[in-house]
């Protein structure tokens, strides 16, 4: 089953045990459509689909950044996410794993990107595995995987898989370029697979609703 809602598309895929619900949140940053950053992670999710379904329910849902920007801009300056940032930001926050795909901008994470983390609690996301990746143009970018985006998801106290993945323009190919960027893409969605099974679902955790009268009645017990 497939829906789309504003800025996310959500797909069900049933494996065989049933009794085990998951959920895969992605992040794409690219700013084009289509972009090669929404491709690279397309294929990191379809990728840590096929290592999932075997053995539990798992949902995936995609984020655009893009369609977001505006709405990031005026949080970051009032201190308020509107109703579809967040939208976005629970399901970020209350998934049980990651994927987190840049465009390279100045040797670095997008400032879009970097903005959409940066209003999310920095103890949100503690513990989520999280697999990174990023593109760019040339192969020389390829470190801002690890200078960059691999020092802020550990400070948000997520748990990065060893294996990250960047995709240059070389990359998209049909020769080697193509044949090591699919292995890589297997290595890190195998890593993502095994730290989401090993972890326990998540719980949405909803707040309980004390009715008005009776928050009266202990006011006035109080008094």
């Amino acid at each position: 089953m497939t829906t789309a809602s504003n800025d996310a598309v959500t797909h069900r895929a049933t494996g065989a045990d049933t009794g085990v619900a998951r959920t895969l949140v992605v992040v794409t940053a690219g700013l084009s459509q289509p972009s090669s950053t929404r491709l690279l992670a397309d294929r990191l999710t379809d990728a840590t689909r096929r290592q999932v379904t075997g053995t539990s329910d798992l949902t995936v849902r995609v984020i655009e950044l893009r369609a977001l920007a505006t709405d990031i801009a005026q949080s970051m300056v009032t201190g308020f996410p509107g109703p579809a940032l967040r939208d976005a930001l629970d399901a970020v926050t209350s998934a049980d794993a990651l994927i987190a795909v840049t465009p390279v901008f100045t040797g670095s994470y997008s400032g879009l990107f970097k903005s959409f983390f940066d209003v999310i609690d920095k103890d949100a996301l503690a513990g989520t595995p999280v697999l990174i990746g990023a593109t760019g143009g040339t192969a020389r970018h390829s470190l801002v995987l690890e200078h960059a985006m691999r020092p802020l998801f550990s400070y948000l106290r997520t748990v990065v898989v060893p294996t990250a993945v960047y995709a240059a323009s070389e990359d998209w190919g049909t020769g080697g370029g193509d044949h090591d960027l699919a292995a890589r893409i297997d290595r890190a969605a195998a890593e993502l697979a095994a730290l989401m099974q090993a972890r326990s679902p998540a719980r949405v955790t909803e707040e309980a609703v004390v009715p008005f009268a009776q928050q009266l009645a202990a006011l006035a017990v109080d008094g």
